[in-house]
Order: structure tokens, then sequence, then C-alpha cells
């Protein structure tokens, strides 16, 4: 199996870091008295922390020495109170920021969500489907702790370091210099190791995004994977991407895991700094027992914060990555999107006009070339012609899945550029040969094209495209509950169930692009006055290599090269003797 394109790396615009997390952060302040709740709880616990030390030094200093147990009894009853109402606040407060988290986490895929499925053809076209997952999915869930930590670590943290060197500094000034004496080594390993590991991560989030990719895309063709007998070509494929998954996050995660390394070698050089400043230079008799043990005390304080914020500092490295590529999709803009001027289509008649359209899908080819016609109310149009003429071109600019680049697509007199797209395409039914069917009961897929469709709306659709009678014969009918695309029916039950879901929405221009193509000849008998229904007062486009079923249209247009070489009846074709005739007695030629 070729693997190109799970193994391209996605392209994504640099950004700096310091702008993705602000954005993200700013999803924090709709949180704003939540916040302020765990900063609070956090500036009691940090009040808390600092005093310990001074109690731990007036314990051996004032009590210890001087033989006052009562005094020394009181002192830890008091601590152990303070010290209890400190658990107790921790748990308080990691379950509000739990919740906040969640709740963030669940607005940005909302959020992603929401804009994905406003984007056009040209999106889900350039990538598969696997690595918009992975962003929705994967990337998200790897914001959780970075928001968490922001709150609970980068505030209080910094407040700490803050605060335990001015008491450091306050209580022994020589001491305090000599604790951070190793502070600018520890700067310097922190950058080298940021400056590397962030591209690393970006490089790990790509090789998900492309293993995600291809076990989407595997899991979806297994039948054709089994029927070709390619487990093994598959299995290959599948170990070469996992092999770059796994490398690429051990190349990243040692130089990340580094981080550790350089905050424990600074900590215990400024420990050996505290010990030899305070025995050797200034001596035992300068320095009590009592401030040495608070010191040790607050050196632990001062390097604790710092190794948790190196480790917030390495969560932004391994994940602000997924930010990355989870803002890069909320700012994707679509290239089919509404005007800011425009109106609502009203209820239309069917009338369609092409006037001079020209198309190209790259700069290139053109797909169609100055295409005119214009299209009666109520009409049925058939489109013919060889694959990559430009005839399911013409139907997607009618739907507006794309934009034309030259000449207007006009519906009932309206530009459909200067009228809302929902406003347009909740008036059209459109059939592709693929007719996706969703995990749900049958009722439920039927009512996907209209809402608010009845019961008896449902059952009338149905039967007008013959698909009532074989929905019966399922042990629960329209209760029947499909599994995802609906597997267990035919070929022909899906497309009856499509045929049905566009009868019920009532178009005002129908699209049947294909629609009939992989139906059987028995089942095409069956839904030909199905089909006869549903282009019944409306105006319709039909797409069709067979060309049985289109003798009944309006009109048939013969599409070649992006043109319309050949208008009229298919009796009007036929007595031509053109390419129409050409292509009919080449069908039907026994």
């Amino acid at each position: 199996m070729p693997i190109n394109s799970f193994k391209d790396d996605e392209q994504h615009v640099e950004k700096s870091k310091r702008e993705t997390l602000i954005r993200l952060f700013k999803y924090l302040l709709d949180y704003k008295k939540e916040i302020a709740g765990v900063l609070l709880i956090m500036l009691f616990c940090l009040c808390i922390s600092l005093v310990n030390p001074l109690i731990m030094e007036s314990a051996i200093d004032k009590h210890i020495r001087t033989s006052d147990y009562s005094g020394l009894i009181k002192l830890i009853g008091i601590a152990l109170v303070l010290n209890l109402l400190v658990v107790f606040a921790i748990k308080i407060r990691m379950y509000v920021m739990a919740k906040v988290c969640n709740n963030i986490l669940v607005t940005i895929r909302q959020e992603l969500y929401s804009h994905i499925q406003t984007l056009d053809f040209h999106f889900f076209d350039s990538r598969p489907t696997g690595k918009i997952l992975s962003r929705i999915i994967g990337d998200i869930n790897s914001l959780k702790d970075v928001l968490s930590n922001c709150v609970t670590t980068l505030i209080p943290d910094f407040l700490t370091i803050i605060a335990v060197v001015a008491i450091m500094f306050t209580k022994n000034a020589p001491l305090a210099a000599a604790s951070l004496a190793s502070i600018p080594i520890m700067a310097f390993g922190m950058f080298f190791i940021e400056t590397h590991a962030h591209p690393r991560w970006q490089t790990f989030r790509k090789k998900a995004s492309n293993l995600n990719a291809f076990i989407h895309e595997d899991m979806s063709g297994m039948r054709i994977i089994q029927s070709f007998t390619a487990e093994d070509e598959t299995e290959e494929t599948f170990d070469e991407l996992l092999k770059e998954h796994r490398g690429s996050f051990l190349k990243a995660v040692r130089l990340s895991d580094a981080f550790g390394s350089v905050i424990d070698f600074n900590w215990g050089l400024g420990c050996i700094c505290l010990y030899f400043t305070g025995i050797v230079i200034l001596g035992t008799d300068k320095v009590s027992l009592g401030t040495f043990i608070a010191f040790s005390s607050y050196i632990s304080m001062f390097w604790q914060p710092i190794n948790n914020l190196s480790n917030f500092y390495n969560q932004i490295i391994t994940n602000i990555a997924g930010a990355e590529r989870i803002f890069e999709i909320l700012d994707t803009e679509a290239e089919i999107s509404d005007a800011t001027d425009v109106t609502e289509i009203p209820e239309i008649n069917g009338q369609v006009t092409f006037d001079k359209v020209s198309f190209a899908y790259d700069e290139n080819t053109k797909v169609l070339n100055d295409v005119s016609f214009q299209i009666k109310p109520g009409e049925t149009i058939a489109l013919v012609g060889p694959t990559g003429a430009g005839k399911t071109t013409i139907v997607n600019l009618i739907s507006r899945f794309y934009d034309v680049q030259e000449g207007t697509v006009s519906i009932d007199g309206h530009d459909i550029k200067k009228v809302s797209i929902e406003s347009l395409r909740k008036q059209m039914g459109i059939m592709t040969q693929d007719n996706f069917l969703f995990s749900g009961t049958i009722k439920e897929n039927i009512r996907y094209g209209k809402l608010d469709a009845t019961d008896e709306e449902i059952i009338a659709a149905a039967k007008a495209v013959n698909a009532h009678d074989f929905i019966m014969k399922l042990e629960k009918g329209y209760d029947t509950e499909l599994s995802e695309r609906g597997g267990g029916l035919s070929i022909g039950q899906k497309q009856l169930l499509a045929f049905a879901r566009t009868m019920v929405s009532m178009p005002k221009i129908l699209i049947l692009d294909e629609a009939t193509s992989s139906i059987d000849t028995q089942t095409e008998l069956l839904v030909q006055s199905g089909i006869e229904n549903l282009l019944k007062g409306r105006t319709s486009f039909v797409i069709a290599h067979r060309l049985s079923t289109i003798q009944k249209a309006d009109r048939i247009f013969v599409v070649d090269k992006g043109t319309i070489i050949e208008e009229g009846t298919a009796q009007e074709l036929l007595d031509k003797k053109g390419v129409y005739y050409n292509l009919y007695t080449a069908q039907f030629a026994v």
C-alpha cells in the first residue's frame, strides 16, 4: 500500500509560543470566579508553607533549647491544624481546576468541530480524515495539564520564589546569595533544552497525526484489504509509521527529560554553596542550628517551585505544538463562505442560469470553459459524457460547493454568490454514488433530510421511492438500527434509503450524481418509478452513465472537455448521429 500520503507531514504556519499561549489562556477568563477562588486557596497554602520553616526554627531555638515543652506542644498543635487545613484546601483546588479545565476542553472541541463543519470541500480533499480527528481528539486532550498548571503552578510558584528569596535575604544575605549562586547555570541549560525540544515535539505531533490517519483509513477500507489479501503490506506500512512515531517521541522526550537533571544538579550545587558558606566562611558560631535548618527548608522551597516551573515549561514545549495545530484550523478560513452583504434567497421556482462560466481546480487546467445555458423551472436535465468532462463540476457549482472564477451562476435571477449558503442549500437535494448512511435507525436516517419530518412524512417518502416494502421486511421496520455506513444492507437498499431521505426534504432543485450507478438492473427497474416521483415538479440535474435512466429527460447535455458539445432530447440527439448517438449505440450494442 502506498504510504506517501501518510508519511507527508502537515505544514503549518509558525507562530510565537507566547502568542499561542496567550490565546489559549484567554479561555480561563470565562471562569474568573473559580480562578479567583483557586488563587485564594493557593495563597493560603503558600502562607502556611512559608511559615512552616519559621515554626521549625522557633521550635528548635526557642523551645527545645530552653526545654519549653509546653510551648513546643502548642506550636506543634498549631502547625498540625494549619497543615491539615492545607490538605483540605488542596483537595478543593484540584476539584475546581479539574472542572474548569474539562469545561474549557469541551469549549475548544466544540469550537473546532463547529468551525470544521463550515470549511469547504478543498479543506477535506487536501488531508486524510484521520489527521483531522487527531486534532479534535488528541491535540485537544494534550492541553488539559497546561491549562490546569497555568493556575496551580505558574502563579503560586512565582510568588513562592519571590517570597522565599525575600525571606532568605532578610534573614541572612550571604547565605541567601550562596544558595542561589547556581541560577545562571540553570538558566543556560534550560534555554539550550527549550531551543532544541520544541521542534522535536512538533515533529512528534505530526507523526502521531500520520499514524492516526493511516489507522482510520485502514479500518474504513478493511474489506478491500482483505479482498486483495493485502494484510501483510498494510501491516508493513503500519510498522513503519509506528517506528517513526516511536522514534520521534523518544527523540523529543530524551531531551525534555533533561530539564529535571539540570534542576537537580543546580539544586545540589546550591545546597553545597549554602553549607560551604555557612560552615566554612561564616562559621557555625555565627549561624544557629535553627537558621541552618530553616535555610535548608527554604532552599528546598526555592528549588521545588523552580522544578515545578521547569516541568510546566516542559509541558508547554511538549504540548504547545498541539495548541498550534488546533488554532491553525480555527484560523483556516473557508474558501466558500457568505459575503458580508448576503441576503436570504426566497423560496425558489428552480430557474438555473449559467452565464459564460469558467472554472478550474488549479491554475493549469480549466475544467469548464465559457459554459452558458438556462434551465426552466421543473425541467429535468441529464448530463452525459466521459469521465473528467466537467459534469460533476457543473452540479457542484450550482450547489456552491465551489465558486466560479469567471461568469455567474444564478437561480431565479439571484447570483448565488450574493445569497446565503444555508438558504440556498436547504432548498436543494443532492445525491451521489456514495450515499452515506449514519449509525442510527432507518427512520432517523430518512429524517436527516428534514429534521422536523413526521413519521407519516417519512413513510410517505419511503413509499414514493419504493423503499417501504423492503424496510417493512426487516425485523424492526423503520426502527431497525443501522451500523456505520449502513452495514448489513445491500448497495441498492442503501441507495433507496438515500432516495427517501432526499424525497422527504422536498427540494426545489434536485441533483443526482451517478445516484443509480451501483443499483442492479432489477432494483433499477423498481426505483425508476420512484425517481420519476422524485423528479416531478422540480428542476433536476441527473448525471448518469446508464443512458437507459435518462431517456425521459427534457434535455440532455453532452459534456466534453469543459464545454457542452450537444444538447437536445434523447430522440433529437439520436437523430443527429453525433457523440450521444455513438455513446448510445456502444452501450446498447449486442
